[in-house]
């Protein structure tokens, strides 16, 4: 069994998609293991997106996950990574097949509706980024 970390956009939030996309996980026989509300700090964010903090688009996705509270949450299954991800569909929704989430709900490359642990290392950091052991149920 493994344990990922899902953030639900800003888009998603203000789309009252919140509901519909915990329903499609766990209807893919995910269980949810945590789920809070937060609002995410420039802090957080460089450290979250580590990888792009250096890049000129930062600020603008910083605004973007600023601009509503966002939901995250951690998913526990079997293969949950991939499944995760495989539902989601690529991270340009406009390149997302239907029936994916991203490809039916999401705008575009950052309007995606949600963020995904994409490895068992980046999942196992994104909880303890996210979530208080306390909080895993």
């Amino acid at each position: 069994m493994e344990l990922t970390v899902v953030l639900l956009k800003p888009d998603c939030i203000g789309k009252k998609l919140i509901g519909e996309v915990i329903q499609r996980f766990e209807k893919a026989g995910l269980t949810l293991r945590a789920c809070k509300m937060m609002r995410l700090t420039e802090e957080l964010l460089k450290d979250h997106y580590s990888h792009i903090a250096d890049k000129p688009f930062f600020p603008e996705i910083v605004e973007f996950m600023q601009s509503t509270p966002i939901v995250a949450i951690a998913l526990e299954g079997e293969l949950a990574i991939s499944k995760v991800r495989d539902m989601l569909g690529p991270t340009d929704s406009t390149k997302a097949p239907k029936g994916t989430i991203r490809g039916d709900l999401g705008q575009d490359k950052m309007k995606n509706i949600a963020h995904a642990s994409d490895s068992p290392e980046a999942a196992q950091a994104e909880i303890q980024r996210f979530f208080l052991t306390s909080e895993i149920l």
